[in-house]
Formats: C-alpha cells, sequence, structure tokens
C-alpha cells in the first residue's frame, strides 16, 4: 500500500477479495451447478462488477492498495504476467499430477513427495546461478527464457497413458525445475526495481497478489476443465459416476479392469489440461519477452538503466 497512507483501503480490500471470490467460487461450482444456471450466472456477473469497481476505486482514491500508474512501466506488468502466469500454469498443475502419482499410480504421500525432488533440487541449485546471470543477461532473456522452458517442460509432461510410470514425467520435471528457476530469481527484484523507491513494498505486494491470483485462478479453472473432461469421455460404469469423484485420482469402480479404464480416463484429462497449462506458460512467456525492457528500470545513481542492462538493481 501507500507508504504516506494513514487508513487501510477497505474499499479496495473488499470489492478485490469479494470479486476474486466471486470468480473462483463461479469456476470451481461451474460443471456441477450448470454455467447457464442462475447461480453461476450470478457470481460471474458479480465478480466483473466488483472487480470493475475495484478498478475504478483504485484509480480515485487518494492512498490505494494498489497503485494503478505503476502499470504504465510496461515492465512491471510484464513483471506481473510472468508471475501470474507462472502460478496459473506449473503451479496449479501440482495438484493434479500429485492426484495422478497418489491416486492413480498407488504413492504414499512421501514416494510422490520424492518424485517432486528433480524439480525442486534443480530450482534450488539454479536459482543462485539466475541471479548472478541478471547482471549479465537481459532479464527479458531470463524471465522469458525461463517461461519457455516451464512451456517445454509441461509438454514434455503429455503422452501419459494406463501404462505409464511416474518416470514418464521425469523429463518435464528437470526442465520445469530449470525454467521455474530461472523465473522466480529475478522476478521480484523486477517489480521492485521499476518503481520508485518509495513505492517498492506496494510494487512488491502487487506480484505477490498476482502470483497468488494466479495459483487461486489456474487451480480452479484447470480443475473445472480436468472434471468436464472426464465427465465427457466416461463409459460405462464410470459414466455414472459425478465429475468430482471421477477427479480425484482414484478409481471408483473395483476391479482390474475398471481401473484400467479409469486411469486411460485420468490421463487423458491429465493430458489435456497439462496441453492448456503449457499456453499459459506461452502466452506468459511472450508477453515477458514484450513488455519487459532495460530503460523501465530506475538505476541506483538516480539513471536509466540501458535497454538490455537491467542489471543496476535486478542483479539476485
Amino acid at each position: 500500500r501507500d507508504p504516506q497512507a494513514r487508513s487501510i483501503d477497505l474499499l479496495g480490500v473488499v470489492t478485490f477479495s469479494s470479486g476474486l471470490f466471486c470468480l473462483i467460487f463461479a469456476i470451481v461450482r461451474g460443471n456441477a451447478e450448470g454455467w447457464g444456471s442462475t447461480l453461476i450466472v450470478s457470481f460471474l456477473v458479480g465478480a466483473v462488477v466488483l472487480l470493475i469497481a475495484f478498478v475504478a476505486a483504485e484509480a480515485r482514491i487518494r492512498y490505494p492498495m494498489f497503485d494503478l500508474t505503476l502499470f504504465r512501466k510496461p515492465t512491471f506488468g510484464g513483471a506481473c504476467v510472468a508471475a501470474f502466469a507462472l502460478s496459473a500454469s506449473m503451479f496449479s498443475m501440482f495438484l493434479y499430477l500429485t492426484l495422478y502419482l497418489q491416486n492413480g499410480l498407488g504413492l504414499s504421500p512421501l514416494q510422490a513427495g520424492v518424485r517432486f525432488l528433480p524439480l525442486s533440487l534443480l530450482s534450488f541449485f539454479v536459482a543462485p546461478l539466475a541471479g548472478r546471470l541478471s547482471a549479465r543477461v537481459p532479464i527479458r532473456a531470463l524471465i522469458g527464457g525461463g517461461m519457455l522452458l516451464v512451456t517445454i517442460a509441461l509438454l514434455l509432461m503429455r503422452g501419459l497413458s494406463a501404462s505409464s510410470e511416474w518416470t514418464a514425467l521425469l523429463g518435464g520435471f528437470i526442465v520445469a525445475g530449470i525454467g521455474v528457476a530461472l523465473v522466480n530469481a529475478p522476478l521480484a527484484s523486477t517489480a521492485v526495481s521499476v518503481v520508485p523507491p518509495e513505492r517498492a513494498g506496494m510494487g512488491s505486494g502487487i506480484n505477490s497478489t498476482f502470483r497468488q491470483v494466479g495459483i487461486a485462478t489456474g487451480t480452479a479453472g484447470l480443475g473445472a476443465l480436468f472434471q468436464h473432461i472426464l465427465a465427457s469421455n466416461a463409459t460405462g460404469p464410470l459414466a455414472r459416476v459425478p465429475a468430482e469423484v471421477l477427479a480425484q485420482g482414484r478409481a471408483p469402480v473395483p476391479g482390474p479392469a475398471a481401473h484400467e479404464a479409469y486411469l486411460s480416463l485420468f490421463t487423458k484429462g491429465l493430458n489435456d489440461i497439462l496441453l492448456v497449462a503449457a499456453i499459459v506458460a506461452f502466452a506468459g512467456a511472450v508477453l515477458s519477452f514484450v513488455l519487459i525492457r532495460g530503460r523501465d528500470f530506475v538505476a541506483s545513481e538516480g539513471a536509466v538503466a540501458p535497454e538490455g542492462e537491467p542489471e543496476l538493481t535486478a542483479a539476485g
């Protein structure tokens, strides 16, 4: 929020949180209630009205929670888009990949967690390298390139079938670990480095908000699509099972044949939402390359960093 503000922006808090709640509720309940139902349409309309009211309020209030003028610098918007896209694509997929590993392949929570170690460890060890690279490589190349690697990783995870083992995901996990590190390392510093020093806290907070909104909307949106795909393609006994149950990753009908049929259905849905997540990540990559510019960075001496040299303040 504005460092000079002496009160909380209650109107901004209420309109933003309420609008986001209405949007997420509509996405989550859309399949069950029907997308054309009065309830879902009402919540979607409410979300649009509240979020428009939020933008209007933030543009008029003296000390806003979100200073919309920060988005006049394309680089700030690019950093927020990248934060949203990374969360809505890769991070949102973790839930459904975990369901596949645990309920689909029968792994314990510990065993499933161990399978994610290649991604986590690579992200951990590559992040410091990415921080050092930000002093030599244009920030948009790191963030945009990292988002391209996330796109490739999600595409590599596709092609699952009922007979697949967890190793089918390994290549994607490795590439994702590198991509996530390249994006995460410079992202927060980018959001701070392109705003006036007195707005650094607000810049960081807005970027973090885009991350959280990305996870919330990505998880809900992919989940709604996942349930729709499962319900639309279920046959035989599985066709009588509610979509919410099918999406849990556990065969709802006993018997080896039913289990194999269910795994085929589940992996089809997983492959489809992996493609959607990859499209989201690719869109984030393109917008990162387009929006992030070296000249938007504020140099520590008060000058403006030249194009391709954001290292004056963006080094990790």
